[in-house]
């Protein structure tokens, strides 16, 4: 039988499942990446309690919750936490602060004939462990950087190396004004545990540093923390290079390809070229300033014509057209403006299977 424990970071490491009771909307604000919600209680129980704890105290609060969560109610939740158990009993439960919920949870569970163990400090401690790690990573500084301009594929690289953290994968988002994945983004916090849970388990297994994609501050509306912008912008860099027809073929088939694929689960297939059609305009908009005007509007006026040809499917040649000059007269600059003064810092320039072997005889990275 597993016992209450501190040891967070074998809890991470091992990825152990864990049983996650608090409310649905704290689970929803942070969760720890392998935790499972099944919650004591639910969000108006919670809010309700919380209620009667500041106006009466605590025996009063945990009178209320008992009366809340009775009878049938009771059974159904420890129906739910049992089949948890069950499944996996080398798991752990945690609230909060491992304090009355989780406590309540444990004795419900031994009346039901299961000893079950619970986290001391519950998610707060956790969420504490991994802030700690997060930062104490990016000051070590143990990371490559891997660079490229827009459409060169570096997060297929990323994804092709064990030692590396995929931060745009888990912030679902690809970093960039045409860059969402038509699904939400997670939270900050969430965002933030699962990155550091993952670079933690990376360098568990290697001394070797770590490859992250080189951003900007933000993904999306994922905000890195300044000590991990501060780690990229002092790393050495990896340099991937690739040809502009290339570039263009990538972007077609990872931003067109992605929308039109949304757009055919979610619209009937008379709608889907019209929805891209509007995707494709209103990401304009987003960099409308930066564009220019005059430059604005030639492309926007394309936008037609090229979903037209997407359609008929008579070929890529306008749409083909306006990545070209975004590539040409808006990322390239944005990129080799990023890259001033860092020349020095550049120790491999090369395509992704140069990279790979320099990087398996360099650094022993596994493809």
């Amino acid at each position: 039988m597993q016992r209450d424990t501190a040891d967070i970071e074998r809890i991470i490491l091992e990825d152990i499942p864990l049983l996650d009771i608090r409310a649905p909307i704290e689970y929803e604000r942070g969760r720890i990446a392998n935790a499972v919600n099944v919650p004591l209680l639910d969000n108006e129980q919670r809010e309700m309690i919380g209620t009667e704890y500041a106006e009466k105290g605590q025996d009063a609060a945990v009178g209320l919750g008992l009366e809340l969560v009775a009878d049938e109610m009771k059974e159904a939740r420890v129906a739910l936490w049992r089949q948890f158990a069950e499944r996996h009993p080398d798991g752990f439960l945690y609230c909060f602060r491992g304090g009355l919920r989780s406590q309540i949870t444990q004795q419900w569970l031994k009346e039901a004939g299961i000893e079950y163990a619970k986290i001391i400090g519950g998610y707060k401690a956790m969420r504490s462990y991994l802030l700690e790690q997060f930062e104490r990573l990016a000051k070590e500084g143990n990371i490559l950087v891997l660079a490229a301009p827009t459409g060169c594929g570096k997060t297929d690289l990323i994804c092709r190396l064990s030692q590396s953290v995929d931060i745009e994968g888990m912030a679902k988002h690809r970093g960039s004004a045409f860059g969402g994945m038509f699904v939400p983004q997670p939270t900050q916090i969430n965002w933030e545990n699962q990155v550091a849970s993952e670079w933690l388990r990376v360098s568990s297994k290697s001394r070797e540093p770590v490859m992250f994609e080189s951003e900007s501050h933000l993904i999306g509306r994922i905000s890195l923390p300044v000590f991990l912008q501060d780690a990229l912008r002092a790393a050495p860099v990896v340099e991937l290079v690739t040809t502009t027809e290339d570039r263009i073929k990538k972007i077609r088939e990872d931003y067109i390809g992605t929308a039109m694929s949304h757009y055919g689960k979610t619209h009937p297939e008379s709608e889907c070229y019209q929805q891209l059609e509007t995707f494709i305009s209103e990401s304009l908009v987003r960099i409308q300033r930066r564009l220019g005007g005059e430059r604005y509007q030639r492309l926007n006026s394309l936008v037609p014509q090229a979903v037209a040809e997407l359609k008929a499917k008579s070929g890529t040649e306008t749409l083909d057209q306006i990545v070209h000059t975004l590539l040409h007269d808006y990322y390239d600059p944005l990129y080799a403006h990023k890259m001033i003064g860092r020349e020095d810092q550049i120790v491999f320039k090369g395509n992704a299977d140069e990279i790979v072997s320099w990087l398996d005889k360099n650094h022993r990275a596994e493809a």
